[in-house]
């Protein structure tokens, strides 16, 4: 999903949106959210680029009817009864999607005219409530730059304001209805999550990397590639450099309360892949083990039907498919089952044994050492290894002070 700039663009989503009202998806399936996110972008375009006049929803119907000569009850197959079309014809009734999806196709009223308007239909989701916002933590961590006075009062404003860099107002909308693959045994407050992804969203936008993504690029090997600056001590900040160089953002950013989130991967445009840690746990292992399984979740996928994966790596896949595999490729990336199989670590629990495996795999000690703890299921051993507070240092430009 990202904002329309060109005719070819504007064409191709409304060819989408005819696509999806032809289909019927129910309220809150993935489809559903996606048709109205793609209405959302339509009208932003069309407000923003097309000066030629479209009619709302209610005058496309009343041309039509007169058209082909129709009366009220000619629309009762496509709205449903009497009294409903009334309440429609009089803007008393909003139109369901079922309506939308009939009128198109049995009065061949144009999609974009039944979707001009937002409030025009409805998909039962509940409206934002922009005080539920954590605007006390976003200000706290200076996410907002300018001074804020009576923020209480004026959440909604903040909010927008906030969400500002990333383009049209419509995108805080889009996103807070985004279709989410969430990895957590808790439940995760949504608006928290809207706003820590905004926040690398537009932290990946105002620094973007310097090569463009190239789709099928990103797979095992690179991920070994990767994997193999972790000896050295700044070795996150030079997987952030690596990766920005074959055209994927990564952006550390610190979690926000009832999020529970390790990291995430989303996508900013079609071909730009983000990927977003929030270095909860401050360790090498955990670092490196929740990096790769982001950009396992980007390798194998984002872009093929899934906008965005969060995860709380402290649980697990919880019989997720696509979780299981980014599970599997993180961990064939660190440590190779067939390496794994044949070196002592797997049997002996000593700080040598990880060593030993580090150095043959050309890894940070802390990786086998958190693969080993997680093997044993007893993370009291080799806890010296695992760099405790070796990460968050690196990366001074995010607000560690203000984290819970």
């Amino acid at each position: 999903m990202r904002v329309l700039k060109t005719e070819e663009d504007y064409q191709k989503t409304l060819a989408e949106i005819e696509r999806l009202i032809d289909r019927n998806p129910k309220a809150g399936t993935r489809e559903a959210d996606e048709l109205e996110m793609l209405s959302l972008l339509v009208k932003n375009y069309e407000d923003q680029r097309i000066e030629r006049f479209v009619p709302d929803p209610v005058e496309a119907i009343r041309f039509r009817m007169e058209q082909q000569n129709l009366s009220p009850r000619d629309l009762i197959p496509f709205i449903g009864s009497r009294s409903k079309v009334s309440e429609v014809l009089s803007r008393k009734r909003p139109l369901t999607l079922s309506m939308i999806r009939a009128l198109y196709s049995g009065l061949g009223i144009p999609a974009s005219s039944l979707l001009q308007d937002k409030a025009s239909f409805e998909f039962g989701e509940p409206e934002i409530e922009w005080n539920r916002f954590p605007l006390d933590e976003i200000i706290a961590r200076g996410w907002i730059q300018d001074q804020v006075a009576n923020w209480r009062s004026r959440s909604e404003e903040l909010v927008r304001r906030f969400f500002a860099p990333m383009g049209s107002p419509t995108e805080v909308v889009a996103l807070y209805k985004q279709t989410r693959f969430v990895r957590c045994a808790r439940p995760v407050d949504k608006y928290a999550l809207t706003a820590w992804t905004a926040r690398i969203i537009i932290k990946a936008i105002q620094s973007p990397p310097v090569a463009e993504y190239k789709s099928g690029t990103l797979g095992l090997d690179l991920m070994r590639e990767v994997a193999r600056l972790s000896p050295f001590e700044t070795g996150p900040q030079l997987a952030r450099e690596f990766l920005g160089r074959h055209g994927i953002s990564l952006i550390v950013e610190a979690h926000l309360p009832k999020t529970y989130l390790d990291g995430a991967a989303t996508l900013i445009s079609s071909k730009r892949p983000v990927i977003g840690l929030t270095l909860r746990h401050d360790r090498i292992d955990n670092f490196w083990h929740t990096l790769m399984h982001e950009l396992a979740h980007v390798s194998l996928h984002l872009n093929k039907g899934a906008l965005t994966f969060y995860d709380d790596l402290d649980v697990s896949d919880q019989g997720d498919e696509q979780e299981r595999e980014a599970d599997g490729l993180a961990n064939e990336a660190l440590v190779p089952e067939a390496e794994w199989r044949k070196s002592p670590a797997r049997n002996l629990r000593t700080a040598e044994a990880a060593k030993h495996l580090a150095d043959r795999l050309r890894i940070h000690p802390a990786i086998v050492a958190g693969h080993m703890r997680h093997h044993w299921k007893s993370y009291r051993k080799l806890s010296h290894l695992v760099g405790h507070g070796q990460v968050r240092r690196l990366f001074q430009d995010v607000c560690w002070s203000k984290v819970a």
